[in-house]
């Protein structure tokens, strides 16, 4: 057995210089601003609802509209990516995500509010999966790459946290509206540095996929409806039946559609093979544990401890620390270890944290019930997100890493939806008999089970496929102005440790 290379250890921050750092930093705050929209907003509701006239049934659909609208477009958005250039379909998403959050900030009744919303998902749902793509194409396989995509997953992570802090902050200080007005200065620095610091990607000279598209569009509605009204009225209410009853028409005629198709909207060869299959269905079942975490943790602090919407915000920080921690030996881990052997530990310890975590009780504090399993979850999902995020797109052809990038996020919008409804439901379920507390604990549970599946999925798939050879970072060269991204066989980082 030949003994392994020598792996550089120098800082890998020293990876990450000028143009390409800067063409970054706008992929990161792009991520970032997109999630932290996704919580932010929450804070503000109580204030939105006495100052528009929602009702108490309908206030939902200010968070409902905009999940609806980016998970529907989602898949299609990557395709349309691929088609027009994931550097313009960034610019074009941000643009109409600010000009829908100018919209909403100057709403005076819940009809303008919502619309506005709709659009602030349609606007980042065609940004999204060009964040990913753009990575990849300006940076080059090896510890830049590694680096990167670790820094990527540190703005997704963090967002929800930063979310409720900054919403606090902005609702008690400025106002509601501040929520929506915040993304426009945010979203122009986006933009102007999209222009001067990111390099385009070659485009697709592929039709587009119609029957896919609307199909595709049709289910990820009907899904992640289904599940939202699934959480607010239950398994048997018939809406929630008619989503699930039409979103299944729409996947079995997506399936025949795009079994036929030479450029299909949805590539279904991913789900053929475990070696494919299996990160996608991991990171289905990841949000949906972590779901547990956010909502419950935020529901513990506040109605059991008492917090108001900045204290819950802040007792999230632990989570975003440790993460911010292990963020910066991530991409070394990955160099020595493997990414699945680094991903496996990451959801261990997501895994374990979740369950230590659902020990909370009525006398428990945020010392003793909630900071310790903070810190390992933090821990756990930086070294799960980018790992298994690597994997996803370094398996992807170079005219896929749309596809592939909106395909991730939108199983992670819908594992996100599944844990809303299944929760929630068993929180309501205990709740009932054994208080609140009880149903949080029984909540965070249903959380780890999730979780756990994701980690037996994942070690499953791990033995069975086979370790690919990582490629020679330092023989690559720098990218041009107009990229063509690197062959699916040459993975961005080794499944296991060299030999």
């Amino acid at each position: 057995m030949s003994a392994a290379p020598p792996i550089d250890i120098a800082p890998l921050s020293t990876r990450l210089t000028g143009r390409t750092l800067l063409g970054l930093i706008v992929v990161f705050v792009t991520q970032l601003m997109l999630v932290v929209d996704a919580s932010i907003v929450n804070v503000a509701l109580p204030h939105i609802q006495a100052e528009l006239g929602f009702t108490a049934t309908n206030l939902s659909w200010v968070v409902t509209s905009y999940a609806l609208a980016f998970a529907g477009l989602i898949l299609l958005s990557g395709r349309i990516g691929s088609m027009i250039g994931a550097r313009r379909a960034l610019i074009i998403g941000t643009v109409v995500f600010i000009a829908a959050s100018a919209l909403g900030g100057f709403a005076v009744n819940p009809e303008m509010l919502v619309t506005a919303r709709v659009l602030q998902g349609i606007g980042a749902a065609l940004a999204a999966p060009s964040t990913l793509v753009l990575l990849m194409a300006n940076t080059v396989p090896g510890p830049q790459r590694n680096r990167a995509m670790s820094l990527f997953v540190l703005a997704a992570g963090s967002g929800g946290a930063i979310g409720l802090i900054l919403g606090g902050v902005l609702t008690t200080s400025l106002g509601w509206e501040w929520v929506m007005f915040v993304n426009v200065p945010i979203g122009l620095v986006i933009v102007a540095g999209a222009f001067a610091f990111l390099r385009e990607t070659k485009r697709s000279s592929a039709r587009l996929d119609f029957g896919g598209a609307l199909t595709s569009t049709l289910a990820m509605v009907a899904l992640v409806y289904g599940f939202t009204v699934a959480a607010e009225s239950g398994w048997l209410d018939p809406h929630t039946i008619a989503a699930f009853a039409i979103a299944a028409v729409s996947l079995v005629a997506l399936v025949l559609i795009e079994r036929r198709h030479a450029s299909p909207v949805v590539q279904l060869r991913y789900f053929r093979a475990p070696r494919t299959a299996v990160p996608f269905w991991t990171m289905l079942f990841v949000p949906a544990g972590m779901f547990g975490f956010f909502y419950f943790a935020t529901l513990f602090t506040q109605n059991v401890l008492g917090y108001d919407p900045l204290g819950t915000g802040l007792a999230l920080l632990p989570f975003v620390g440790s993460m911010l921690i292990v963020n910066q030996f991530t991409p070394r881990f990955v160099a020595r270890l493997g990414e699945r052997v680094v991903a496996l530990t990451g959801l261990t310890l997501l895994a374990g944290g979740m369950l230590w975590m659902a020990q909370l009780g009525t006398a428990s504090t945020f010392l003793t019930g909630i900071l310790a399993p903070a810190i390992v979850l933090g821990f756990g999902a930086g070294l799960t997100f980018a790992p298994i995020t690597s994997i996803v797109m370094a398996q992807a052809p170079s005219d896929e890493t749309g596809q592939a990038s909106s395909l991730l996020q939108g199983m992670q919008q819908l594992g996100g939806s599944i844990g809303v409804a299944g929760l929630t439901t068993v929180f309501a379920a205990v709740t009932v008999s054994g208080g609140e507390a009880r149903g949080i604990a029984a909540a965070l549970l249903g959380g780890t089970a999730f979780l756990t599946i994701a980690l037996v999925l994942f070690a499953v798939w791990g033995r069975r496929a086979p370790a690919a050879q990582s490629t020679d970072a330092a023989s690559a060269d720098a990218p041009s102005d107009t990229l063509e991204l690197g062959d699916a066989r040459e993975p961005v980082l080794a499944f296991a440790p060299a030999d």
